[in-house]
């Protein structure tokens, strides 16, 4: 057992319990968070040291590496390459590409989480082991995102994740630093500690007046404590009575560390200097750079005997905070030199990146040859998943271009690469540098089209359309596919924006589309485009046969995935404004099957949203709960906030109040922030499912009809599905009128779609408003055409609103068969707000009924129940793992805890119907 830390017993013992909690076969992640020069390295140094029996992985950032992708990944994953044979092929071949390894395909950054998650389980499967990460503020984006995300997933594996992350000037930007991980604030020495720790460096006697002010001034720094008096002399201590003003202790640091570097000779300097500039620490590196600059062996010696610089495997500078003196102390021109020596020794062949970063700081000016470097390095770190890392190669390769129109090419592709790395401000700066040019009509529309992306991205109100809508209008006469799709992409905008978007954005989308040539060979996304285009300016009943031609083109086999997973989406929200339930199904399945192969962790909250709908509606809300809660999880590990649409149908079919009206509070307020002007809509929809359940109509009346209100044309979906509550509960509060007036809005896509979920949804409303005589044929004939479909939910409340109509009636026995089957619909899909609803009328009916009509539920917890699902399909652990993004350890783990649960013991009892929720 190795000695503590003076001072530091409280995060010494935190640090001590994680171990042995991994040693206990479970799996624990801390950040360690502190000001520099704090003592976070030395506390990771001690937790190295307690780790008896671990195999330790080390990562150091390195500031001057942040824009090399995965440089952080390499330096963790190397020693574990000869477990990634064991990762199931598609993560394999991810963080083969990650890691520059060769590759089937360009890894989605997701895939390579998922890849290294399972790389972490597999080298603790026979020990286990401590990854540490110092300085992770300076890891590349991608290596943080990526190992931020094993942290977060990791459970049950013997796998410790420790990083260290210092505080200090502005707030990073996204995906900077490990999110959602327990922190540790690590903060200066107690005063005993720290006056001990001074008094060992301080010389001669002095006084505890002064020695308390120091501690003060530098709040039990340690690094603090041990260096100002190295960098002050015998005068200006004077016992203590000489102090200087006060100042900011990372300034007084930096400063003493500045003394020391001034007085070493000039070839200890510049050796320090090749030292900071390279972050490989590779010793040959170093002398051969310094050979290159004309610097002897014997500079060395002196930098070693100050402490800074120890050459041993590897070349170590005593702390960032010297790197970071060291280099900008230099002069402009001498870190030009510098970098100039290390790209001539840096093979670029076999490091062409690296040679690429160092020769682009050493030019000190334009360079074409070094600019088509980077050019090439962006496009090596795009392919392996590095979209930050290339959006900084080519921003650096546009400083370096001296032809303003390629300057001008490089600065548009650089602010595209920008806004997918999520960095909306650069890229908006690099459009301004294309802008300064000379701009012609099509690259003005290219222009035009990222910033109105980079709106959207930012803030999904109004703007957003109108800046498509402007980039179209400039592409229509030199890309004309293109400014065709991006018509359709200010639709999909307006949708978002909300009802106040129509005119400025959807209406003025079609008349635009309209103005373009139609190609001789329309390609799915045309003719949904004229679909969508016949029915913004026409009319629903006009553009049913465009829009069915669009739904069973992208029905054809894919042949371009990235076409079907860019606009599946909106195809299966037409595929809902026909009412085709059938299509819906397919297209959403494709939706989220293509999303899932292709890795895209970004783009699975909205496949899976897509997917829960179909669930929902045909009520198997088991199933849609359980995307709902993979919805939560795939954004809580990829760390951005959760869209709770999903989670909120559920509850309102369910008739989960509390919980749908917080869900619905929440939504409104995400969507709020992201100017989502349809946030309200859906949340007025599903508060409207929720009390027509609860029998509460005027409050469903008046949610459905906010719902609506707003909308000149109604959007497909749930504006029209609002319509359908409000006709529900205006009927039955006393308001028939105003329940006409709303069948009369809602036959004019009903019944030119003419499905039978159509016609089955429009003869249950006109059963509610119609007198008696038409009321029973209507109802007759929702049952029947719904009976059709798999839309058990809808056919449930078909046969409670007869049912209740039958009983109104006086005709009890005919009311009972229908309340009785309403019931058991209910209660076989978890309706239980619905189910109670029916209860209520088949006991006014003089039945006698269940008590208790809600579900039993098990003792699984919800990823539980989502696990025996899977196994049920057939999912190894190794695809239950992928799904939920966890390692196969961890699903192995659940399983167990599972089967104890349930009394059973071999996965094959699970094949039996899974327990309720």
């Amino acid at each position: 057992m190795h000695a503590r830390v003076p001072g530091r017993d409280r995060e010494c013992e935190q640090l001590e319990e994680l171990l042995e909690a991994v040693r206990g076969g479970e799996s624990r992640a801390l950040v360690l968070r502190g000001e520099p020069g704090v003592g976070k390295t030395t506390l990771l140094e001690y937790l190295v040291e307690q780790a008896r029996g671990f195999h330790v992985a080390r990562v150091t950032g390195v500031q001057s590496e942040m824009e090399l992708a995965f440089a952080g990944l390499h330096q963790l994953c190397t020693p574990f390459l000869d477990r990634l044979s064991r990762l199931p092929a598609v993560q394999r071949d991810a963080v083969s590409g990650a890691l520059g390894l060769g590759s089937e395909r360009a890894p989605d950054g997701f895939l390579v989480a998922l890849g290294v998650l399972g790389l972490l389980a597999e080298e603790a499967s026979e020990r286990p082991l401590l990854c540490v990460v110092d300085d992770a503020q300076w890891l590349d984006r991608a290596s943080m995102q990526t190992l931020a995300f094993a942290a977060r997933r990791l459970l049950a594996e013997s796998v410790a994740v420790v990083f260290a992350v210092r505080t200090e000037g502005d707030p990073p930007p996204a995906g900077a630093e490990p999110v959602g991980l327990p922190e540790l604030l690590v903060e200066g020495l107690p005063e005993p500690e720290a006056r001990t720790l001074l008094r060992s460096v301080l010389p001669g006697p002095w006084d505890e007046h002064v020695v308390g002010r120091i501690v003060a001034e530098t709040r039990g720094n340690p690094l603090a404590l041990l260096e100002l008096p190295r960098a002050s002399t015998l005068v200006e201590l004077a016992g203590g009575f000489g102090l200087p003003a006060t100042r900011p202790v990372l300034d007084r640091i930096q400063e003493a560390y500045l003394q020391r570097i001034a007085g070493l000779p000039s070839h200890a300097r510049r050796l320090l200097l090749v030292a900071a500039a390279d972050p490989t620490g590779e010793p040959a590196l170093l002398w051969l750079a310094a050979e290159r600059l004309g610097i002897e062996l014997e500079a060395a010696a002196p930098a070693i005997a100050t402490g800074l610089m120890t050459i041993g495997d590897r070349v170590r500078l005593f702390h960032p905070m010297v790197r970071s003196a060291v280099y900008w102390s230099a002069m402009p021109e001498e870190r030009r030199r510098t970098h100039r020596a290390l790209a001539d020794v840096t093979d670029p062949a076999t490091d062409p990146d690296r040679h690429a970063w160092h020769a682009a700081h050493g030019a000190s000016g334009p360079d074409e040859p070094i600019a088509t470097e980077l050019e090439h390095s962006a496009g090596r770190a795009r392919t392996r998943g590095g979209v930050a890392a290339a959006a900084a190669f080519m921003a650096r390769a546009v400083e370096l271009t001296p032809d303003p129109a390629r300057r001008q090419e490089r600065a548009l592709a650089a602010a595209r690469l920008t806004h997918q790395a999520g960095n909306p401000d650069t890229a908006l700066r690099l459009l301004s540098i294309v802008e300064a040019g000379h701009l012609d009509g099509r690259r003005r529309g290219e222009v035009d089209l990222v910033r109105a992306r980079i709106a959207f991205t930012t803030n999904r109100g109004s703007e957003a359309p109108v800046l498509l809508l402007k980039a179209a209008a400039q592409l229509a006469s030199h890309d004309v596919p293109l400014a065709r799709e991006t018509c359709l992409e200010v639709i999909d905008a307006a949708v978002f924006a909300g009802p106040h978007a129509y005119v400025s954005g959807q209406f003025a989308a079609a008349t635009a589309a309209r103005a373009l040539p139609t190609p001789a060979t329309p390609r799915p996304t045309d003719l949904l485009l004229d679909g969508l285009s016949a029915r913004i300016i026409d009319g629903h009943v006009q553009a049913v046969p465009a829009l069915r031609a669009a739904l069973r083109a992208f029905r054809e086999p894919v042949s371009a995935p990235e076409e079907g997973l860019r606009w599946l989406w909106m195809i299966c929200v037409t595929a809902v404004g026909l009412w085709d339930h059938e299509t819906l199904s397919v297209l959403a399945d494709r939706y989220l099957r293509l999303t899932r192969d292709a890795g895209q962790a970004m783009g699975l909250p909205l496949a899976l949203t897509m997917r829960c709908v179909v669930h929902v509606l045909d009520g198997e809300l088991t199933e849609a709960a359980a995307l709902a809660d993979e919805v939560e999880t795939v954004s809580e590990a990829v760390g951005v906030a959760a869209p709770l649409y999903a989670a909120l149908f559920v509850a309102a079919w369910r008739g989960r109040e509390a919980e749908c009206l917080d869900l619905g509070r929440r939504a409104d307020e995400g969507a709020a922030r992201r100017g989502e002007g349809v946030g309200p809509v859906v949340s007025g929809w599903a508060r409207a499912v929720l009390y027509n359940g609860l029998g509460r109509y005027a409050e469903a009346a008046e949610a459905a009809h906010a719902a609506f209100r707003d909308y000149r044309l109604l959007e497909m979906g749930i504006p029209v599905w609002s319509l359908v509550e409000y006709i529900e509960a205006a009927a039955h509060g006393g308001a028939p009128a105003d329940a006409r007036d709303a069948l009369r809005r809602l036959t004019e896509v009903t019944a030119p779609s003419g499905t039978d979920w159509a016609l089955g949804i429009e003869a249950r409303c006109r059963a509610l408003v119609g007198d008696d005589a038409e009321a029973e044929s209507c109802y007759q004939e929702a049952l029947q055409r719904l009976g059709r479909t798999g839309l058990r939910g809808e056919l449930a409340r078909a046969h409670l609103l007869y049912g209740e109509w039958l009983r109104r009636a006086r005709r009890r026995q005919a009311a009972r068969e229908h309340l009785r089957a309403a019931q058991d619909l209910f209660l076989a899909m978890g309706m239980d707000s619905f189910a109670h609803r029916a209860t209520r009328e088949l006991a006014a009916t003089g039945e006698n009924v269940r008590k208790n009509v809600t579900h039993t539920r098990s003792d699984l917890t919800p990823q539980e129940l989502h696990i025996v699902r899977l196994v049920r399909d057939g999912l190894t652990n190794p695809e239950i793992g992928a799904r939920l993004f966890i390692s196969p350890r961890t699903v192995e783990w659940h399983l167990r805890k599972i089967f104890a649960k349930l009394g059973i013991t071999s996965r094959r009892q699970l094949h039996t119907p899974a327990p309720q929720e």
